[in-house]
C-alpha cells in the first residue's frame, strides 16, 4: 500500500485501520480500491452518504452551479444557493411537519452545531449545566466531547471536563427502571447535588453508543419534565437524521418539538459538510456574530442539500421506501441471530440503522474483517465495540441490500464456526 500515509498522516487515523486498502472511486452503494475490487458500502461515510456516492441527480446539480459560477466561499453573507435551500426546507421540511424553527448555520461538522446549540442555551437560560446521557456521543471537540459518554473520545481531551451531568438513557437500568422519575426527583431536591441544567442533550437513537434506541414513551415525558423544570431540549440528529431511521428527523413518531435541534451529516447530500441548528424562534437571542465561524455557509452543500430535500422529500415515497429496506434488515437479521443463537447475537436500533450486538467487541470486530475480505465495508458501534452496525446508503437498491446481507451473514457463520472450532481445540 501507498507508503505515504504512514510517513506523513497522523496515528489518530481510525476507519483507514479497519479498511487497510486505497480507494479512488465510489459509485452508489459501491467504493472502488486502486485495483478496481468493489467494496458494497454498509458504512456511507458514518451516516453523511445516506444519498449514496455521487448521487448522479445531485451531482448534477452541483456541476451545473459549479459551471455557471455560482458562489463558493461567502462567509455567512446571502447567496441565491442560500435562500433556495432555506425556502426548499421550510416548504419540504417544516411546514409539513407544523414545524416552526430558525435555521443557524455553524462551522461544517456536527460538532460545531452541538458546540452552539448548548452555548445557546447557557446564553439563553443563564445556567451552565448540561444533561446529557449515558452512552451518548455529540462530537469531539470540548464542550461537545464533555457531553460525550465514550471515554476512549474523553480522554483525548486532555482537561478537566466541567459542567455536565450524566443521566441513564432509556433503558440503561433494565427496563423496569423509570429513569424520568428519578431524574424528576434529583431535579426537584435542591439537595440532590445536580444543578439545574441549562438544557438536557441526547440523541433519539444513540448511534455510537450501540444503537440504542429511546421509547416514544420516554421522549414524551422527557419533554413533559424539561418543560416541568424549564429546561431546554436539544434533540441531536447529526447521525439519525436525514431518513436513517425512516423519517426525517428520528423523533417524529414521539411528535415531540425539540426546543433546539442539530443537524449535519447527510444535509448537505452529497457528502459535503454542512451543519446547521434549528432554535424556537423566541430562543434566537444571539447577538450579531457572537457565535462566528469562517465557513459557517457551504454554498456547494447548500445546492445539493436542496436537490436532496426536493428529489426525495417532497412527498412520503422515500420514506416508505426506507422503512421497507428497514423490515428487510429486521427479518433477515433475526434469521442470522436465530442461526447463531439468540443469546450470542441480539437486534439493535431501527430504520436503517440497525446492528449485531455480539457478546464482546472481539467477536464484532472479527465479523466487520471478514465481511472486509468478502467485499462489504461495514463497521462497529458500542460501549465495547460490540454492535456490528448495518449504514448502508438509504438509496441502496434491494438487490445490492440483499447482497450485504448475504455477505453479513457468511461473515457471522464463518466467525462463530472458527470460535467454537478453536473452544474445542
Amino acid at each position: 500500500m501507498n507508503t505515504i500515509f504512514s510517513e506523513m498522516e497522523s496515528v489518530v487515523q481510525s476507519y483507514a485501520r479497519s479498511f487497510p486498502v486505497v480507494f479512488n472511486r465510489a459509485s452508489g452503494s459501491y467504493l472502488y480500491d486502486e485495483d478496481g475490487n468493489a467494496y458494497l458500502d454498509f458504512l456511507a461515510g458514518a451516516g453523511s452518504l445516506n444519498y449514496g456516492h455521487n448521487n448522479p441527480l445531485l451531482k448534477r446539480a452541483l456541476l451545473d452551479y459549479i459551471e455557471s459560477d455560482g458562489i463558493t466561499h461567502g462567509l455567512d453573507m446571502h447567496s441565491s444557493a442560500k435562500a433556495r435551500f432555506l425556502e426548499v426546507f421550510r416548504e419540504q421540511i417544516l411546514k409539513p411537519r407544523d414545524m416552526d424553527y430558525r435555521m443557524q448555520f455553524t462551522g461544517p461538522t456536527g460538532t460545531n452545531a452541538v458546540e452552539a446549540a448548548m452555548k445557546l442555551a447557557r446564553k439563553v437560560t443563564g445556567r451552565t449545566n448540561i444533561i446529557s446521557f449515558t452512552n451518548g456521543f455529540h462530537g469531539c471537540s470540548l464542550g461537545a466531547v464533555a457531553a460525550t459518554g465514550n471515554q476512549h473520545h474523553r480522554g483525548g481531551a486532555g482537561v478537566e471536563l466541567n459542567n455536565v451531568t450524566r443521566m441513564p438513557f432509556c433503558g440503561y437500568h433494565g427496563r423496569d427502571t423509570d429513569t424520568l422519575k428519578m431524574m424528576d426527583k434529583l431535579l426537584s431536591d435542591p439537595s440532590s447535588g445536580i444543578d439545574m441544567p441549562a438544557a438536557v442533550i441526547l440523541e433519539a437513537v444513540q448511534g455510537e453508543g450501540g444503537l440504542n434506541v429511546a421509547a416514544n414513551d420516554w421522549l414524551k415525558g422527557l419533554e413533559k419534565l424539561c418543560r416541568k423544570h424549564k429546561i431546554l431540549m436539544i434533540l441531536d440528529d447529526i447521525q439519525a437524521g436525514c431518513g436513517r431511521t425512516g423519517t426525517f428527523f428520528s423523533f417524529e413518531a414521539s411528535g415531540i418539538k425539540p426546543d433546539i435541534i442539530t443537524l449535519s451529516k447527510s444535509l448537505g447530500g452529497y457528502g459535503l459538510p454542512l451543519a446547521v441548528v434549528l432554535m424556537s424562534p423566541e430562543l434566537d437571542q444571539w447577538l450579531p456574530g457572537e457565535h462566528n465561524g469562517t465557513f459557517r455557509g457551504n454554498n456547494h452543500a447548500f445546492v445539493t442539500a436542496a436537490a436532496a430535500v426536493e428529489n426525495y422529500w417532497s412527498d412520503d415515497g422515500f420514506s416508505r421506501e426506507i422503512q421497507q429496506k428497514a423490515e428487510l434488515v429486521t427479518k433477515r437479521f433475526k434469521k442470522i441471530a436465530e442461526q447463531e443463537g439468540m443469546t450470542e447475537l441480539r437486534l439493535k436500533g431501527r430504520g436503517l440503522m440497525q446492528g449485531l450486538e455480539c457478546r464482546n467487541g472481539d467477536v464484532a470486530s472479527a465479523i466487520t474483517a471478514e465481511a472486509f475480505k468478502r467485499g462489504l465495508v461495514i463497521e462497529t458501534a458500542g460501549n465495547h465495540s460490540q454492535v456490528v452496525k448495518c449504514f448502508c446508503p438509504l438509496t441502496i437498491s434491494e438487490e445490492e441490500l440483499n447482497k450485504g446481507l448475504d455477505i453479513l451473514a457468511q461473515s457471522v457463520a464463518q466467525v462463530f464456526k472458527e470460535n467454537k472450532m478453536s473452544r474445542v481445540s
